[in-house]
């Protein structure tokens, strides 16, 4: 494996950022794929993309279903609003197109006559090709030549050697296009990105290598990919342009902005970033927050040592780890075991530990307890006594067990394996069972049941860890999952009359104290509710 040089560069070198109207704006450009199958849908599509505030778009030929070349490009420049990139992938690299060579080059060279701003040629053929247009080539025309590797991302050597053979081809603009096998490949990508001396777009493919298409603002790539709808995508992992201009706030992002994010596996289903960006924009804070799928957290905080990286969230199945993974660690997520929030110190990069988890979770169980069940006990927590059934012995279980625990309730842990239940149950002072025998575990009515793990979240929701029957026994069930807000275990448990409190309320409250550490500035409260009731 390759020693990952740490993200230890300055994200500023060689980029200016661009005044418009007095809001600053990076220059990395978005482009719109078009991939219709017919002239008259590309039409409407450029029409769209345009609407839709991009730079330009790439037109991909490869996936028209009939073309005459000389008329169809003459339309499609003529009636395009935006600046034109015609790309005519060929089978050998990842696209559509299966004819004969000669006549794919041919095409981009007729579409260099006729009025095209970008051409994309694969580095294959490139030599070849800028020979054949060698004092034929208009001024205003860039040739991008391009590289794409579907199964890894090189080395950072073996990179910087694809650069030099590009650019030796007389590229005017770089373009590498990777697959990350893990998200640190995509360190190396930035690493290249950040030094490099002529244009480049360096972008790395799949889910793991998004942040390539969001960071790239901040690297100084000279352009990302957004699509006009979600899922209809030239390559793997493109965000849309709405998410990446509104969720990301893509135009803000420059040398200088924080990256925070997500660490999760999975995390694509988590509601964070919309949550933290809308909040980073409307405090005028310089920052961003992406989802991070990551498979070996130490390995990655390794990779991304810079502080540019400033602090993350972590959830299932991260919160462990990330207590052996930090410097310091809150003597709190010390005592539970777990650290759902990671801050970077600034002065010396340090990595500090904390857990919010179980003050979000435990205060809106609180809040959710009947009127009834407070008239014993004002005085203190209306927790205090009550049997308190946690499933799930996992980072958010251990938070949760822990924070009924100190409000004085008897705690009992449920989980698949029972030696885990045992373990926990013996760290807090409580009792165990396997999750297979909660079915029959009724000592008492009115007891309290917190599910912790993900049975019942998307996309599997029609699971749910305990059966029907059983829920009369409790009087307040709470879900951690959020995603959906009322999963099939909620709803059985409010058609058997207990009181619901959902994930949501724990996303809130451990949200409030996370935004507070990342910005050093007061969590907008009331940003936070309208925004997580529109998710």
């Amino acid at each position: 494996m390759d020693t990952l040089n740490p993200l230890l560069v300055s994200s500023s070198a060689g980029l200016n950022m661009e005044s418009r109207g007095g809001v600053w704006k990076n220059p990395t450009l978005i482009c719109v794929p078009i991939m219709a199958d017919s002239i008259a849908k590309m039409v409407v599509d450029m029409a769209k993309a345009k609407a839709s505030s991009a730079d330009l778009v790439e037109i991909r030929l490869d996936t028209l279903n009939s073309f005459n070349p000389y008329e169809d490009l003459k339309v499609l420049i003529k009636e395009c609003p935006l600046p034109t990139l015609f790309t005519y992938r060929p089978v050998w690299e990842g696209g559509q197109y299966d004819g004969d060579e000669k006549e794919r080059l041919d095409v981009l060279r007729l579409a260099m006559e006729l009025g095209a701003d970008y051409i994309d040629v694969e580095l294959k053929v490139a030599h070849d090709f800028m020979k054949s247009i060698d004092g034929k080539k208009p001024e205003k025309l860039k040739v991008i030549v391009s590289s794409h590797n579907y199964q890894s991302t090189p080395s950072v050597e073996e990179l910087g050697n694809l650069v030099a053979r590009i650019q030796s081809t007389r590229a005017d603009i770089v373009k590498i296009v990777t697959t990350a096998l893990e998200i640190t490949d995509v360190a190396r990508i930035f690493q290249i990105t950040v030094h490099s001396q002529v244009p480049i777009i360096g972008l790395v493919m799949g889910e793991r290598g998004l942040i390539s298409r969001i960071l790239c603002a901040k690297f100084g790539g000279y352009l990302t990919f957004g699509t006009l709808e979600a899922g209809v995508v030239s390559a793997p992992g493109q965000p849309t342009i709405n998410d990446l201009l509104n969720l990301y706030n893509f135009r803000q992002l420059g040398p200088d902005t924080k990256v925070y994010g997500v660490i999760g596996k999975p995390v694509g289903h988590s509601k964070s970033p919309m949550l933290y960006n809308e909040a980073f924009k409307s405090a005028g804070f310089n920052g961003v927050y992406v989802h991070l799928l990551v498979d070996d957290l130490s390995t990655f905080l390794q990779s991304y040592s810079s502080t540019d990286f400033a602090g993350f969230s972590c959830t299932i199945p991260h919160k462990e780890a990330a207590v052996k993974c930090c410097d310091e660690v809150d003597p709190i997520a010390k005592s539970i075991g777990a650290v759902n929030c990671i801050i970077r110190r600034q002065s010396d990069g340090k990595l500090f530990g904390y857990n919010t988890d179980y003050v979000g979770a435990i205060s809106a169980i609180e809040d959710g307890l009947p009127a009834r069940l407070n008239t014993s006990n004002t005085a203190g927590s209306p927790l205090a006594g009550k049997r308190f059934v946690v499933i799930g012995a996992g980072g958010a279980g251990k938070a949760l067990a822990y924070g009924a625990k100190q409000k004085g309730a008897r705690v009992v842990i449920a989980n698949r394996t029972y030696e885990r239940a045992r373990e926990l149950a013996d760290i807090i002072g409580g009792d165990a069972l396997s999750l297979a025998d909660l079915a029959c575990f009724h000592p008492e009515e009115g007891m309290i049941l917190a599910n912790t793990t993900s049975i019942g979240m998307q996309p599997n929701i029609d699971d749910t860890p305990i059966p029907k029957d059983a829920l009369k026994y409790y009087s307040l069930v709470f879900d951690a999952i959020y995603t959906p807000k009322i999963t099939r275990l909620l709803r059985e448990a409010e058609e058997s009359g207990a009181t619901i409190v959902s994930g949501v309320e724990m996303f809130i409250g451990q949200a409030y104290e996370q935004f507070e550490r990342f910005t050093e500035l007061p969590a907008p409260k009331e940003l936070f509710r309208k925004t997580v009731s529109k998710i």
